[in-house]
């Protein structure tokens, strides 16, 4: 690949011409335009007079922009650019294009009553543009003269409607000619049977450099790599596009990120074909057929065995696997992960990442974990870096600074009320020296105390409306994720509870401390007068030993508050009820020494069940409602 300037056309004209004729096939029958190129080695024609040119300029009353100009001073014209375009406007079939296909009227039809200057002014270029497209497969090139940068050049617009796309610019014309040359490449790239091998100076330069760029990946210097193997992509070359996806996929970008040719090798399939069934699986709910064109070229075994992924992705039974201590580090992560440390997960993998060991010279990092129910969560955009950033695969380099935690120490966030966590109204039960999944056998009955599989907030509260088939208005069971608070304490969190009552609820605290302390917060909004409210009870070995309820400007009390906790501190007018959440939040951190997960919380998946109800039974004289549903209605 030549390193030019973009005003040094002849060097970089004459290569491509050489690798157009090279690229023929012998045993074709080429136009006799093609055989004289071929022969010639050139795809151009004799170069433009500055006389010639400026007769041109005269001829259409203005002044060419400069890599097009020097463009016509190396050729007057150009056959074959790209694919689509058999021939490019010298200086006599340079015309001005005047609406001539009447794309300005169907652009403008398009256009949506508040369209804005610069939509209108997109849509008028088939009116004022320059064009240069003579000969083509349905593909128009326009110079844009109202489309100027502070260098004098015009931006050029091209466009096809088999393309189904809209008008794609080039900031100039020696930009596009660039891309031109690209899409030559990209076509020659994979020669059919009988055609010659596609192997020249430029496709060996940038083989060379998808090379480098793989081990500089590996080192850790993704930035470099990744800007090395999208200019190979450019030229279609083998491997670039494959190898490039597997790091845009951890930087979080997953649009049109296939794993081209990489994902349908069997030595790769087990790593790459989890990222690219999960998001196939979600944004597709109906039809797979866009899979299978993504896996066209796969064998049967690679198919099938992405098709059982898929189905597994989609019912959440997917499990990542890897050799070695890095997939030991998997199993770790997965646990911690599965209570609700996060960050724990996260360092547990990337401490173990300088061993990971690639499945083959195409494999820059592991990525069968996104696809992974409890590990794929921890991926973001901060996370990703950091993970390509990492020395791996025995190469050497600087290890990167650790991404920052995404929990806080404390339970304070709560009373932040970001807008991305939900999380208006929230309620929990913290029990100290319990494991999580030993939970249920004290805040549930019977059949409920079961857990179910981890799943996030959104996906337990649509399945357990699905599952429920009678509602009370008494009843109020909280569906409930667990994990574990800190060192020493374990959490079931509700983060859709009912509306408070004072006059029916019953703390679950006494009920889960048995032998232990258990610890009930909820703060939300009062079910008569919608205002804040704030509940605090702790309770050990079975009995309740204090509480308070901050409800409608009153405070509610019993038992002998330790002065931290103490609500007088907080709440010392109706006003400031809502203030004090936070203060509140601090003080049980401080007392107990509890936190609990953000992330997990908000955006992982965790074990969830249904405790016992929150209210007490309806007494004598007291009404309520029942509603039932069909099991088809509950489907």
């Amino acid at each position: 690949m030549t390193n030019t300037t973009p005003f040094d056309w002849q060097p970089f004209l004459v290569g491509w011409s050489g690798e157009w004729s090279d690229s023929l096939p012998g045993d074709g029958t080429p136009s006799t335009a093609d055989e004289a190129a071929r022969l010639v080695r050139w795809l151009g024609f004799p170069p433009a007079s500055e006389e010639r040119i400026a007769a041109m300029e005269d001829r259409l009353g203005r002044r060419m922009p400069p890599s097009y100009r020097e463009f016509l001073k190396a050729s007057d014209g150009w056959q074959h650019a790209g694919g689509f375009i058999r021939l490019l406007a010298g200086t006599t079939d340079a015309r001005w294009h005047d609406n001539e296909s009447g794309l300005a009227d169907m652009f403008e039809e398009y256009l949506d009553d508040d369209a804005g200057p610069a939509e209108r002014r997109d849509a008028d270029i088939w009116r004022r543009g320059l064009q240069l497209d003579v000969e083509s497969d349905a593909t128009y090139v326009l110079l844009d003269p109202e489309d100027v940068g502070d260098d004098g050049e015009w931006a050029v617009y091209t466009w096809a409607g088999w393309r189904a796309a809209p008008p794609e610019r080039y900031a100039n014309f020696a930009e596009f000619m660039r891309s031109m040359h690209q899409e030559f490449h990209s076509l020659r790239a994979r020669p059919a049977d009988g055609q010659p091998e596609f192997a020249n100076d430029t496709t060996r330069e940038l083989d060379a450099l998808v090379e480098q760029a793989r081990l500089e990946a590996l080192r850790g210097n993704w930035e470099r790599a990744e800007h090395a193997l999208d200019e190979a992509r450019q030229y279609g070359r083998p491997r670039a596009a494959g190898l490039g996806d597997q790091i845009r996929r951890l930087l979080g970008r997953t649009s049109m990120v296939y794993f081209e040719d990489v994902a349908t090798d069997p030595r790769y399939a087990p790593e790459l074909l989890p990222a690219l069934v999960a998001e196939h699986a979600a944004h597709s709910y109906w039809d797979d057929s866009t899979l299978m064109f993504h896996l066209r070229g796969a064998g049967d075994d690679v198919v099938s065995l992405a098709y059982a992924m898929l189905e597994q992705v989609r019912n959440g039974t997917y499990r990542y696997t890897a050799a070695g201590p890095f997939g030991e580090a998997v199993e770790q992560a997965r646990e911690l992960a599965r209570w609700g440390d996060t960050d724990g997960a996260w360092r547990t993998l990337t401490d173990a990442l300088p061993a990971w060991q690639p499945l083959g010279p195409d494999h820059l990092a592991p990525l069968g974990w996104v696809a992974d129910p409890l590990l794929g969560p921890l991926l973001t955009p901060e996370r990703g870096r950091e993970l390509l950033s990492t020395p791996r695969a025995g190469q050497t380099g600087e290890a990167p600074s650790p991404a920052a935690g995404l929990d806080p120490d404390n339970l304070a966030w709560l009373a932040d009320r970001d807008p991305h966590d939900n999380l208006t109204c929230y309620r929990f039960v913290l029990v100290e020296g319990v494991n999580p999944e030993d939970l249920p056998e004290r805040l549930a009955d019977g059949n409920e105390a079961a857990l179910d599989d981890p799943m996030t907030s959104d996906e337990a509260r649509h399945r357990s409306f699905r599952a429920q088939m009678v509602f009370s208005s008494y009843d109020d069971r909280a569906l409930t994720a667990i994990g574990r608070a800190g060192t020493r304490w374990s959490f079931a969190f509700d983060g859709n509870p009912a509306h408070f009552d004072l006059q029916r609820f019953v703390s679950p605290a006494a009920a889960a401390s048995a032998g232990t302390r258990a610890v009930v917060v909820w703060s939300g909004l009062t079910t008569r007068h919608g205002e804040p409210f704030f509940h605090l009870s702790v309770a050990q070995d079975g009995a309740e030993q204090y509480a308070f309820t901050y409800a409608d400007g009153e405070i509610h009390r019993t038992g002998e508050i330790p002065r931290a906790l103490d609500p007088d501190r907080f709440f010392g007018s109706r006003e400031e009820g809502p203030m004090a959440e936070r203060s509140l939040l601090e003080a049980v951190t401080g007392e107990f020494g509890v936190r609990l997960p953000r992330y997990a919380i908000t955006n992982g998946r965790l074990h969830t069940f249904t405790t016992r109800s929150w209210t007490r039974p309806p007494g004598k004289g007291e009404t309520y409602v029942v509603t039932g549903m069909t099991g088809d209605a509950a489907r």
